[in-house]
């Protein structure tokens, strides 16, 4: 038994259903002095933020749900929608509607109740009182952590401002849902939220005893066993780290992992060993990056566009890496000791070789440049007779570090071809432009689908759309990390 409504196998192919979450009331309480603590940068005004989220929501809404907008402009339903960012869509998934739904399920309640309640320290009174709530308050308290005592908002526990970004809780891989392993405790309480929406709303498992089919579509990596025994130095090495902007389902046989500041080698070896041996994925290519939170995870230096195009962190550009190597390190040379590798990359790639009869072996191949890694899956995935790389900014310093710290690598396709950004990074809004993009921001396309045009009348050929990101870009990821594809229309690839 499959449940069809979930199944990626491209970063590229039509966008069909996705998971979001809107910026909560928990972000507009993080004071200054947690905000590291809380994985945010600094402090957001939530108004605004809401607002240009607000966009991003609509955008969606015009490519996978445009019955919600189109024509709309005057209708009131739809402007009480626009101002709540709420639009009730079967396509467009917002978390917390999805815990709404599951926690009118008793049995998931009293299941997910105290498991939240574990990994918050709360007490028996707290978890008490959470019991007793209806599943609507429930779910904006769980994930907010704000509970109304006589009119005013008390904190029961941390706010998940990162939830926001739905990428990293999971990540779909054809027909499976892998979750996620954070590395960071401060996403503990969203890993666990998703677990439960993935298994009983996502993938529709019951709460009986009997084994259900569908919990087999859900992949849960955990450390080996007896990993409890291990010394310090032995766990941080077997530690099971894994979020989703690591994880790029890139073509139907072809799987990336990153090896990040958030994604462990241990995660990627069990990720490789759960996807071979039940033969979802053919090839794994394992892309390991410097552990710096300027790119803390693979889709902050590059994403997909289509089948023959990348963007890409210029400074790990084949390019730029060649010309470094062949500098001569001065200060390496006197001190006796290497400048520090900041844009070093290595990827390994393990194939699975079918023996017949469940069995398999496993070959390995080594590139030394992303652009290479680009090139390979263009042509032999998809079959592309060249592949061309955008190198963020133009390569151009000091703007290709700036832009790459606000996201201008990291990129949502709702179509081939058809990307949604942030409006900041104009240096690489003009490398688009070069290569016959047509830039829309994303008011105009709103504007004229409100307006009763229909999106493939606004939006054709290759397009780059440019969402405000003033507040937004402060939280430290881009549309990519803002989305959980669950459901893509197959691309034509190789065989």
């Amino acid at each position: 038994m499959t449940n069809h409504n979930v199944r990626v196998t491209s970063e590229i192919g039509r966008l069909r259903r996705l998971l979001v979450h809107s910026p909560d009331a928990g972000i507009g309480k993080i004071v200054p002095r947690i905000k590291e603590q809380l994985l945010y940068d600094d402090i957001v005004y939530l108004e605004k933020m809401q607002q240009e989220y607000g966009e991003y929501l609509k955008i969606l809404l015009c490519f996978l749900d445009q019955d919600k907008i189109k024509g709309k402009a005057n209708d009131p339903t739809y402007q009480e929608a626009s101002r709540n960012n709420s639009f009730d869509s079967d396509y467009v998934l917002k978390v917390e509607e999805m815990l709404t739904r599951i926690l009118h399920n008793e049995d998931v309640k009293y299941l997910l109740v105290p498991s939240v309640c574990a990994i918050e320290k709360c007490g028996l009174r707290v978890q008490k009182r959470l019991l007793e709530m209806e599943p609507a308050q429930l779910a904006n308290t769980l994930i907010t952590g704000i509970l109304e005592d006589n009119g005013k908002d008390v904190f029961i526990f941390a706010p998940v401002p990162n939830l926001i970004f739905t990428r990293d809780i999971g990540i779909t891989i054809h027909d499976h849902i892998l979750l996620s392993k954070p590395y960071e405790d401060a996403r503990d309480r969203e890993a666990l939220l998703f677990k439960y929406i993935a298994h009983f709303e996502l993938l529709k498992q019951t709460t009986s005893q009997q084994p259900d089919e569908l919990a087999q579509q859900v992949i849960e990596l955990q450390e080996p066993n007896p990993f409890f025994l291990s010394s310090e130095e032995e766990a941080a090495e077997k530690m099971v780290t894994i979020e989703g902007g690591d994880v790029m389902m890139i073509s139907p046989r072809h799987l990336l992992v990153g090896l990040s500041e958030r994604t462990s080698m241990a995660a990627a070896e069990r990720l490789m060993e759960e996807v071979f041996s039940n033969n979802i994925i053919q090839k794994v290519s394992v892309v390991k990056i410097p552990r710096r939170r300027a790119y803390m995870h693979i889709d902050t230096v590059f994403t997909q566009v289509k089948k023959d195009t990348w963007i890409l962190f210029s400074p790990f550009s084949k390019k730029e890496m060649l010309n470094r190597s062949n500098k001569f390190d001065f200060d390496g040379a006197i001190s006796g000791k290497r400048s520090e590798p900041v844009y070093n990359v290595e990827i390994t790639q393990f194939i699975r070789l079918d023996e017949g009869n469940g069995n398999f072996s496993v070959s390995i191949n080594k590139l030394s440049y992303l652009d290479d890694l680009m090139e390979q899956i263009s042509k032999e995935d998809f079959g592309a007779t060249h592949c061309e790389v955008i190198p963020s900014a133009g390569g151009e310093f000091p703007y290709s570090e700036r832009e790459q710290w606000t996201d201008a690598c990291n990129f949502l396709a709702l179509r081939e071809g058809v990307v949604v950004g942030y409006d900041r990074n104009v240096k690489t809004e003009e490398e688009f432009r070069k290569r016959g993009f047509a830039v829309m921001q994303s008011a105009e396309i709103i504007e004229q689908v409100e307006n009763g045009k229909d999106i493939n009348e606004v939006v054709n050929g290759d397009t780059l759309i440019l969402l405000p990101s003033a507040e937004l870009s402060r939280a430290r990821g881009g549309t990519h990390c803002m989305s959980m594809p669950l459901l893509r229309d197959e691309v034509s690839v190789q065989a």
